[in-house]
């Protein structure tokens, strides 16, 4: 215990011998400089931890995002066969879309982000390869941009078409609504035959009050019935409605306004005015659930090769067959309408404009089908394909008007030839320059010729847009909650097309 004792009694005097050598230190700053060590090491522990786990976040965000954006779509029309709205591609690429199941129909709606494509012509004359069936590629040519305007041979097998015949005769072909003999077609251009201007009156005047008002020509307007005014007789009527300060019109009024609009000046800006005029016998063939699969193929193929949503196409007209027998033509019209703000589109009529005064045709594009060959004549005629600039003037030469077929079919531009399988696609319609539909293109005027020898089968189908995008939306809604509410009655769906509509028809 002594040794103990004089242990710890020699390290005690050791340790104060040491502090006069400790004395330039000074103590204070021994446990501080471990301390802030010891917090140094520990504040970066942490910091490395929180953003381990801000990363980690931030990935999962990202993630959530591109699950939410890439299983909801991109905006498209949602067309059922997951297509996408992209071009054509350029000569020598081959490319093959699915087509699209035809088990049910595709009425979903789509976002206000969606365009419509269009298919570059680059030039004409030139010729891109385009896959609509599997293992074989066909050739589309560009015949002109003004309108524009592709032929695609062999689009159908002559099979195809024997078939697409045959289902026409079964279903039993009409007179077509303009038919016009040639004896007598000056009287077939008035709108009315036989009724004078006081019971014209008469008949608008459903009240029997002896005056008309703005509410009895916007009734007559949209009869379901079927108006026996031309539009341009009904567009005066009501102008000269708006500028009266009573807003109403007498029986005296009435004569002034109603004989100019049935006796216009024959010549305005050089062009005579003439009502369309056409001789044949057409029928429409349903393409929707139950169809012939030929059909079915046809409706897939045209979704294929236009790139548009099937939304689009499967809510369209049905498909329009018509027959030309011998000296059979159609007079040069147009197939759509321009976009009028007083005017609403046919087949969106379920979701339609009230306060609309007509229903006109409203078509993006069109699909024309040879169903067979003509030894002579029945060509389709374009009169101002690639005009330099389009004016009424030059649809008269030399005193002829380009728009009669059946008198000038052969001082047309273009011309194309009928040959079985053949499919010409035209644009009716210009873009609004945001991907839309915009005004109607005035170049896509064309007719068809008389037939000289032999007989012509032709096939429409019209793929039908209206120009303003939310009236379209609408409509689609209105489609998709039929549909759920009735499932499995897909034949209900054949009102909602045009069933016997045709601008100027």
């Amino acid at each position: 215990m002594e040794d103990i004792q004089e242990d710890f009694s020699g390290q005690e005097e050791c340790d104060e011998g040491d502090k006069p050598l400790l004395s330039s230190y000074n103590p204070r700053y021994r446990p501080t400089r471990l301390h802030v060590q010891r917090s140094s090491i520990c504040s970066r522990a942490y910091f490395v931890v929180v953003m381990v786990f801000f990363h980690v976040y931030i990935l999962n965000v990202i993630g959530l995002l591109l699950y939410v954006h890439y299983n909801n779509g991109s905006g498209d029309l949602v067309s059922g066969d997951g297509a996408s709205s992209s071009p054509v591609g350029d000569s020598g690429t081959s490319l093959h879309h699915p087509a699209p199941s035809s088990n049910e129909l595709h009425v979903e709606d789509y976002s206000p982000s969606v365009s419509l494509p269009r298919i570059e012509g680059i030039r004409v004359g030139y010729v891109q390869q385009v896959s609509l069936i599997p293992d074989r590629t066909h050739e589309m040519k560009t015949i002109s941009l003004k309108p524009l305007l592709f032929e695609i041979p062999g689009f159908l097998s002559e099979e195809e078409c024997r078939v697409v015949v045959q289902l026409a005769q079964l279903k039993g072909l009409m007179e077509s609504q303009s038919a016009a003999s040639s004896q007598g077609q000056e009287e077939s251009n008035r709108s009315l035959l036989f009724l004078s201007t006081e019971e014209v009156f008469s008949l608008l005047d459903l009240n029997q009050d002896g005056l008309l008002q703005k509410q009895e020509i916007v009734s007559h307007s949209r009869s379901r019935d079927g108006t026996w005014l031309s539009p341009r007789s009904i567009q005066q009527i009501l102008a000269s409605l708006e500028v009266c300060p009573a807003g109403i019109l007498t029986l005296e009024d009435f004569r002034h306004v109603y004989d100019d609009s049935q006796h216009p000046s024959q010549e305005q800006s050089g062009k005579p005015r003439s009502q369309f005029k056409q001789r044949s016998k057409h029928t429409w063939l349903y393409q929707g659930p139950g169809s012939h699969h030929v059909l079915h193929t046809l409706r897939n193929r045209v979704t294929t090769l236009t790139r548009l949503p099937s939304a689009l196409v499967e809510l369209s007209e049905p498909l329009q067959v018509i027959r030309y027998e011998h000296g059979d033509f159609s007079n040069a019209h147009h197939d759509s309408s321009p976009p009028h703000s007083k005017t609403t589109c046919a087949h969106t009529r379920l979701a339609g404009n009230t306060s609309s005064l007509a229903e006109v045709s409203c078509r993006y594009l069109t699909l024309l089908f040879y169903l067979s060959s003509v030894e002579e004549g029945g060509e389709t005629t374009f009169p101002v394909a690639d005009n330099r600039t389009y004016e009424e003037q030059a649809l008269v030469q030399d005193g002829f008007d380009l728009t009669d077929t059946k008198e000038t079919c052969g001082r047309g531009n273009l011309r194309v030839k009928p040959s079985t399988g053949t499919a010409l696609l035209w644009y009716n319609h210009l873009s609004d320059g945001r991907g839309w539909m915009g005004e109607l293109d005035e170049y896509s005027l064309h007719g068809d010729c008389p037939v000289r020898r032999g007989v012509k089968w032709v096939a429409n189908s019209w793929v039908n847009v209206d120009p303003n995008h939310q009236q379209q939306a609408r409509y689609q809604r209105v489609v998709a909650q039929r549909h759920q509410a009735n499932p499995g009655m897909e034949e209900q769906y054949q009102p909602l097309s045009h069933s016997e509509l045709h601008q100027d028809l």
